[in-house]
C-alpha cells in the first residue's frame, strides 16, 4: 500500500490553550503572570471578604507553646537528653503566650468597633511558632485571621488556626511581603530569626526612607532578646542610624503596654481611614 492509499486521519488536532498549558505557566516565560497572580488572587479574596486592613505579627516559627516545651523538657530529663536546650525552649515559650494573648485582645477590640468591614484583622506568615500563636489568639476570640504562608520544602503551608478562606500560599517572597505591608495598619515584632529580622528591617527601612508614608505603629516585643541580638545604641554611636530612628518603634515586654499603644495609635490615626482601595 502506497502512502497515498493509507487512510487519512479525520480527527482535528486541538492545541492546548495558553492559560491551561502547565509547562508554559511553570516556565520562565510566564514568570510575570505568576507574579501578577500573586497580586490579583489575594486582592479578589480580600475584596470579597471585606478585609480592609490588618495588624501584622512577625515572629519565630521555632518557638514552642508552653505545653509542648514542657513536654519536651520532661522527655529530655527522662532520657538524659539536652536539658539545657529544653529549658531554653521553655523560657522562650513565654513569648508564645504573650503573642496569643495580644492577638486575642486586639481581635476582641476590633470586633467591637461596629464597623461594616473587617478592620484590623490579625495577619501572620501562617506558619508554626509565634505565627501560630497569633492566629490561635485571634481564632479563640472568634475573629477571622490571615495567614500569608510561603512554600517551603517539607513544611505545611499554614497552621490550623488560620481562617481557611484567608489562608494563602505564596511562591515569591516579595509578593508575600507586599501583602504584609500593603494592608498593615500596625506591626508587632516578636523575637525571631533571620526571617523576622528581614521583615522588621525592611519595614523600618521603608518608613525611614519615606517609601511608606502612612502612620504605622510598630512594637518590638521582648527587650532582653532584642538588646542581645541587635545593638541599637551601637548603630547610633557609629552614626549609621540617627537617635530619632529609634523612635520609629516601641520596645516593651508588657502585653498591656503593647495593647494600649496599638489601640491608641489606631484610634487616633487609622479608624477614620478605611484602608487601601482594594
Amino acid at each position: 500500500m502506497s502512502a497515498d492509499d493509507k487512510p487519512k486521519q479525520t480527527g482535528r488536532y486541538r492545541p492546548v490553550k495558553a492559560y491551561r498549558n502547565e509547562s508554559f505557566l511553570d516556565g520562565k516565560d510566564a514568570r510575570a503572570l505568576r507574579i501578577l497572580s500573586e497580586y490579583l488572587e489575594p486582592l479578589g479574596r480580600f475584596q470579597k471578604l471585606d478585609v480592609q486592613d490588618t495588624i501584622v505579627f512577625f515572629g519565630s516559627a521555632r518557638t514552642l507553646s508552653p505545653e509542648t516545651a514542657a513536654a519536651e523538657l520532661a522527655a529530655a530529663e527522662a532520657a538524659n537528653g539536652d536539658v539545657d536546650a529544653a529549658r531554653s525552649r521553655v523560657a522562650a515559650s513565654a513569648y508564645y503566650d504573650a503573642t496569643r494573648e495580644l492577638a486575642h485582645r486586639l481581635t476582641d477590640w476590633s470586633k467591637n468597633l461596629g464597623e461594616q468591614q473587617r478592620r484590623f484583622v490579625v495577619c501572620t506568615g501562617g506558619g508554626p511558632g509565634l505565627m501560630e500563636a497569633a492566629n490561635r489568639g485571634a481564632s479563640e476570640a472568634k475573629g477571622v485571621n490571615v495567614g500569608l504562608s510561603i512554600s517551603l520544602p517539607d513544611i505545611e503551608p499554614s497552621n490550623p488556626y488560620v481562617t481557611r478562606s484567608l489562608a494563602f500560599e505564596f511562591h515569591y517572597f516579595f509578593m508575600r511581603k507586599f501583602w504584609f505591608l500593603y494592608l498593615a495598619k500596625a506591626i508587632i515584632v516578636m523575637p525571631g530569626g533571620f526571617g523576622t529580622m528581614d521583615e522588621f528591617f525592611e519595614v523600618i527601612t521603608l518608613i525611614q526612607t519615606f517609601k511608606v508614608k502612612k502612620r504605622l505603629p510598630i512594637v518590638l516585643f521582648g527587650t532582653t532578646f532584642w538588646d542581645e541580638v541587635v545593638n541599637f545604641p551601637a548603630l547610633v554611636r557609629h552614626g549609621t542610624i540617627s537617635e530619632d530612628d529609634l523612635k520609629l518603634f516601641l520596645r516593651t515586654d508588657s502585653v498591656d503596654d503593647a495593647y494600649a499603644y496599638i489601640v491608641k495609635e489606631l484610634t487616633l490615626h487609622a479608624l477614620a481611614d478605611p484602608g487601601p482601595s482594594l
